[in-house]
């Protein structure tokens, strides 16, 4: 029997498994190996034989791994997009409970007070505008976000000029991730209060999610000169830092992406990134189920750049915050890694918009780990162990932001994340994912969606990951 290893040391364990570096040879000789250390003119290494060490002379590269290519989870540092609050007309609640019961809507009721409100009664109107919009609230409150909008449409129709609905029809939008269609209700209610803040605040996050910086920077600067919010100045400032490093940054556009890239990088990388991208679009789109809406904008950074700019923590090497931005510097074209770190990244942008953004990170990292080709031989053995400690690691400990873990612990949940995915995936298929990701939009937490998709919840899903990663990879 061994002894239970601290969770320190499974953590460092799980750094080395996933994360090994490759010792490029002058004769094109690859070495995979951990905790690569440059000595004077040698190069040490670890190998489950022990330490080695060759002559610097013959080593062409190091490929530091470092997780170098890890992506922390969409909008770590992102403000939420939150509907404004909506006064409720005089006789709300007699509405609302006529409109909504036994947990459904009643539709001949609002056609009723559609049929009296073409009257033209100011009362009637303000009726079924109230009626449309608890329709709204409850279909968005179970997921179903389109027919939501179909009745803030609806409302719109009687009540045009209604602030409280234009506001709330543009925040569903932005938050089911269509930017360019939540302009329409913002330019609309512009006219009818052209000094509000509200307008140039949600503005400023439409354009930004349209990958329309300037645009965007234009309408919070505009916001804060009516009225202070740190969240704006936040934003602000961050806008601000892309705009500056991206003036002088070339450009390229495909039907599903728009990429900007350092002029240090070659045009011909730059449109191989592009294919790629395109290639893989095609692939998650079949395996997802799923269809981004909008394009996907994508930054090629050199040199520091990325670093500066991301302000990122030092194991994160490439990021997608509703951008995809990756370090390029020294390539000339789409090698195995890139690949490997585009399919990642761009799989966040599938798993965040397809659910809505509510996707806990463990479940976004763990599935684009997946999708990327990682697999959990390597650091099986490790979680295993630490399953069998007296306070072992759950799923539910990582659903927040990761960005403030180390580097061993970022190791390990990347680890545990990936092992969770793949005995989902094992147990039901990728569509088993599919539904999960569908589920969340709608479920009142993570555990109701597990129930909802898997007929589990968290402890059934740590229990199968250890059962799995136990029958698959120990022995």
């Amino acid at each position: 029997m061994h002894r239970a290893a601290p969770i320190a040391t499974l953590f460092l364990f799980a750094v080395c498994a996933a994360a090994a570096d490759t010792i490029v040879l002058k004769n094109g000789r690859r070495i995979v190996a951990a905790n690569v250390t440059e000595n004077g003119d040698h190069v040490s290494y670890e190998t489950p034989a022990g330490t080695m060490s060759i002559p610097k002379s013959i080593v062409a590269r190091i490929d530091h791994n470092d997780f170098a290519y890890s992506s922390a989870a969409r909008a770590a540092a992102e403000a939420p997009v939150s509907a404004p609050h909506i006064d409720p007309v005089a006789g709300y609640e007699e509405v609302l409970s006529s409109t909504i019961h036994g947990d459904s809507i009643d539709f001949g009721y609002i056609a009723r007070l559609e049929s009296d409100a073409r009257s033209g009664s100011a009362a009637a109107v303000e009726k079924v505008a109230a009626a449309h919009y608890a329709a709204a609230q409850f279909l968005a409150g179970k997921g179903d976000a389109n027919s939501a909008i179909d009745h803030y449409r609806q409302a719109l129709v009687f009540a045009p000029k209604n602030m409280g609905l234009l506001l709330n029809l543009a925040v569903l939008y932005l938050n089911t991730n269509q930017p360019t269609a939540a302009l329409d209700p913002l330019e609309h209610a512009r006219r009818v209060d052209p000094s509000s803040f509200e307008v140039a605040k949600l503005m400023g996050w439409a354009y930004r999610d349209a990958n329309k910086m300037d645009q965007a920077i234009a309408e919070w600067t505009r916001a804060v000169k009516v009225r202070r919010d740190p969240e704006i100045e936040r934003a602000l400032e961050k806008a601000g830092r892309d705009k500056a490093e991206e003036e002088s940054y070339c450009q390229g556009e495909t039907l599903h992406f728009a990429l900007k890239y350092n002029g240090a990088a070659t045009p011909d990388l730059a449109r191989s990134i592009l294919r790629v991208l395109e290639d893989e679009f095609r692939d998650l789109e079949s395996q997802l189920d799923y269809t981004p809406r909008e394009q996907i904008a994508v930054i090629l950074y050199t040199g520091d750049a990325f670093a500066d700019i991301t302000r990122a923590p030092g194991w994160v090497g490439a990021l997608n915050d509703g951008r995809i931005r990756v370090p390029v510097q020294g390539l000339s074209g789409v090698n195995s890694e890139l690949a490997r770190v585009l399919k990642h990244e761009l799989t966040h942008s599938f798993v965040g918009q397809k659910s809505h953004g509510r996707a806990p990170t463990w479940l976004q990292e763990g599935v684009a780990q997946f999708m990327e080709g990682r697999r959990s031989g390597s650091a099986a053995a490790a979680l295993v162990e630490a399953a069998g400690m007296a306070q072992p690691p759950r799923l539910e400990m990582f659903e927040g932001s990761w960005m403030g873990l180390s580097v061993n612990q970022a190791a390990f949940a990347y680890a545990y994340a990936l092992a969770a995915v793949e005995s989902i995936v094992q147990s039901g298929g990728v569509s088993d994912i599919s539904r999960l990701l569908d589920r969340i939009t709608s479920a009142s937490s993570m555990n109701g969606a597990l129930r909802e998709a898997l007929h589990s919840d968290y402890a059934d899903l740590d229990q199968q990951t250890v059962a799995y990663l136990r029958k698959e990879y120990v022995r």
